[in-house]
């Protein structure tokens, strides 16, 4: 980073989902019990093809799309069921807001990290409205100094350019700071690239990504469990 910016504080930066809560669980728990609303009110199809079904309409839209159930009404019905469109979206948001909650050991951390003099921020690939309404609900948004999506950068992980701006607006050293997340390109290289360190919680990490950490020598640490990140910081 430029010294002219005099960058000199030492950030935390965490990943939102799969890294501060069981997103991919809850997500999955939440579209199947609405298909199986849908269903049982007239949706033409047995509830696993239609699960299978609205899998492939969230692929090709995306999880950011917010008309997943109109698009798999029209698909199987020939025009958007209103009806079913509605139950489907309250019953997965209803599902979805009783099940949010953070890891195990998430606020320790947090409080942790705070007490030990870092500042913290949140660099996600998401629409910024959701990823800070996840915050709110988990009663953890007060942790964090800055949250910066893709949505709002116009950058995606593992772009260098939107670690840039985080630390950008942090003021943050790339040296004394640090990524924490779960996905090996996205979270950690995309770090690294920017000249910070990377910790990957609940990774799934193959086997050559280890073998690639070893051989570049590159500063990625990983630990199994939000709660092992006190051993390393």
């Amino acid at each position: 980073m430029n010294k002219k910016n005099k960058a000199s504080e030492s950030v935390v930066f965490f990943d939102v989902d799969d890294t501060l809560l069981d997103t991919s669980k809850f997500a999955e728990t939440a579209r199947k019990t609405a298909i199986e609303a849908m269903v049982d009110n007239g949706l033409p199809l047995k509830k696993d093809i239609a699960y299978l079904t609205l899998k492939t309409v969230i692929k090709e839209k995306g999880s950011n799309y917010d008309k997943h159930f109109n698009v798999l009404t029209k698909a199987l019905l020939g025009k958007e069921d209103p009806l079913l469109v509605a139950l489907g979206m309250v019953t997965y948001h209803n599902i979805k807001f009783s099940l949010l909650r953070p890891f195990p050991k998430t606020i320790d951390i947090l409080i942790y990290l705070k007490a030990q003099g870092y500042k913290l921020g949140v660099i996600s690939n998401g629409i910024t409205i959701k990823q800070w309404e996840k915050l709110v609900r988990l009663n953890i948004y007060q942790f964090f100094d800055e949250v910066i999506t893709s949505e709002e950068v116009g950058y995606s992980k593992p772009s260098k350019e939107i670690y840039e701006e985080a630390l950008k607006r942090m003021k943050a050293d790339p040296e004394k700071s640090i990524m924490i997340g779960n996905k090996f390109i996205e979270d950690a290289l995309g770090a690294v690239k920017a000249g910070m360190s990377a910790i990957l919680v609940n990774s799934d990490v193959t086997e050559s990504e280890k073998l690639r950490i070893k051989k570049e020598n590159l500063d990625i640490k990983i630990v199994e469990n939000i709660s092992d990140i006190n051993t390393i910081l």
